[in-house]
């Protein structure tokens, strides 16, 4: 594996929960059915259960990632990833410094950043040591609608950092490829996965297009 990637991240389907897709009686399988499917990486976001809940939820996805050799990354909240002794934390640009969630972490701690459309956010987040960075929405996007739009230029780009690059919004199994050739290592998915009656049978699908078109998966052919 090439030394852009550490710390267990590696290319693929970055699978992200939403409380809508995924209420909490169904969140622990719904992942388990992301991860048979061939998730390689694991977001639980949640912005409206209590915290209590949320600590209960993350803990189950905590035991059943780790069990599955899959890092579990807490959206928006580094104290949570640190009780529950998940992989990392995910930040949004509105949340807490990268240096702070660090601080509190550990050097062992993935921690990906929100770059939207933006090389000047990357670079930013390159100096104070992102582990990955995350650019979108590339496509409409039901779970955050709002969010601006971005450019698929914007992944080739972001290679000067070398780093790993997330592509996320609306992404799906049938416009995922597109992302993947221009630059990105991770397709974070949202609804494109858990908006689905068979979750395993769409990560498949989803992790398919890296074995057809990611370069680390031809570096050897």
């Amino acid at each position: 594996m090439s030394t852009l990637f550490s710390k267990g991240l590696r290319p693929g389907l970055y699978a992200i929960t939403d409380n809508t897709l995924t209420p909490p009686n169904q969140l622990v399988s719904a992942v388990e059915s992301a991860i048979l499917g061939g998730a390689v990486l694991v977001q639980y976001r949640d912005k409206i259960s209590t915290d209590i809940e949320r600590l209960r939820q993350a803990a189950d996805l905590q035991s059943l990632c780790q069990s599955a050799g899959v890092p579990l990354i807490i959206n928006d909240d580094p104290e949570l990833a640190k009780r529950v002794g998940a992989a990392g934390v995910h930040l949004g640009q509105s949340d807490r410094s990268l240096t702070e969630a660090r601080q509190l972490l550990g050097n062992q701690a993935i921690i990906g950043l929100t770059c939207h459309d933006s090389i000047e956010l990357a670079r930013q987040a390159d100096r104070t040591g992102a582990d990955y960075l995350a650019f979108g929405r590339f496509f409409h996007s039901g779970t955050k609608p709002e969010a601006p739009p971005a450019n698929k230029q914007v992944l080739a780009q972001a290679r000067q950092f070398q780093r790993p690059i997330t592509a996320i919004g609306g992404i799906n199994a049938d416009n995922g490829a597109e992302l993947i050739c221009s630059g990105a290592d991770l397709l974070a998915v949202v609804g494109g996965l858990f908006g689905h009656q068979d979750i395993e049978f769409q990560a498949r699908r989803l992790s398919q297009l890296f074995s057809d078109h990611h370069p680390l998966f031809h570096s050897h052919s």
